[in-house]
């Protein structure tokens, strides 16, 4: 198969797989963010790389996010939120900030393929993204993608939807955005 055939299908995933995702989720979890003092992101390996793109756009928005395990990141409190993005919800490390999180009363968002997971289960908000776990490829949903990159692929385009959504409620435009844009680059 020729490479633009793969990106084609790749494509054709990927719409399939956004237009399953419940809008009533979606927005619940904007008004979390938006009502929060902080906002924390986590996820482990792919999944951990668009968590933080996704605290960038935050950041642009004027939203103090904070990716967690970095030098700058401070101690989460009650009246803040973790979002931990994970396709199985299953990953020790992740589970273990969960509990924190819970313990804390911090708000936690999980942003999953599973609810029912460890993770999902501990959480105040579950967003349910399609894919298949990276240990049971094309088990659950159909891809022609290796392990879990349909959702990590959809994880990224929500999260854009996400920053959207609250960019319009908030009246916000990329212009307005671009003051908190890095210029140290």
């Amino acid at each position: 198969m020729e490479t633009t055939k793969y990106t084609a299908e790749i494509v054709k995933e990927l719409q399939r797989s956004v237009s399953l995702i419940s809008e009533e989720e979606t927005k619940k979890m904007a008004d979390m963010i938006l009502a929060s003092r902080k906002v924390f992101l986590a996820g482990a390996g792919r999944s951990g790389l668009v968590g933080r793109a996704f605290a960038m756009r935050l950041m642009q928005m004027g939203i103090a996010a904070y990716v967690v395990g970095e030098t700058v990141t401070p101690g989460i409190a009650k009246g803040d939120v973790l979002i931990i993005g994970s396709g199985s919800g299953e990953t020790k490390s992740l589970i273990t900030m969960a509990e924190k999180a819970k313990s804390i009363e911090a708000s936690l968002i999980a942003v999953t393929i599973a609810p029912e997971s460890s993770i999902g289960m501990l959480a105040d908000h579950t967003v349910k993204l399609p894919g298949s776990p990276k240990d049971r490829a094309n088990g659950s949903y159909a891809t022609i993608q290796p392990m879990a990159s349909l959702f990590e692929q959809t994880l990224l385009i929500f999260y854009d939807a996400v920053i959207l959504l609250m960019m319009e409620k908030q009246g916000l435009d990329t212009v307005g955005m671009y003051g908190n844009h890095a210029n140290l680059e």
